[in-house]
């Protein structure tokens, strides 16, 4: 079985893989596509529980890469989602 190519980008290892497919992301085009607040406040409705904060800081940087190709690290975002209030 090949690769998913979510696994090429920096910030996907095995913890964020599952979170993507709980939430039925299976392609790098389906991610550029998606908004950091609204994955994690889905991922904590599907899962019925919070999840840290730094999950989103996941997301958007791995949104920001499907949508740019700019690798970053995932805590280069904590700032930002510090700037905003999560549900």
């Amino acid at each position: 079985m090949p690769k998913n190519e979510l696994l090429s980008l920096m910030n996907v290892g095995p913890a964020t893989f599952k979170d993507l497919e709980i939430l039925g992301i299976t392609n790098i085009q389906q991610l550029s596509e998606a908004d950091p607040d609204e994955l994690y406040s889905r991922l904590a409705e599907i899962t019925g529980h919070p999840h840290d904060p730094c999950v989103w800081d996941v997301f958007a940087a791995i949104i920001h890469e499907a949508k740019t190709g700019e690798k970053t690290p995932w805590w280069h975002w904590t700032a930002v989602r510090k700037k905003k209030v999560l549900k």
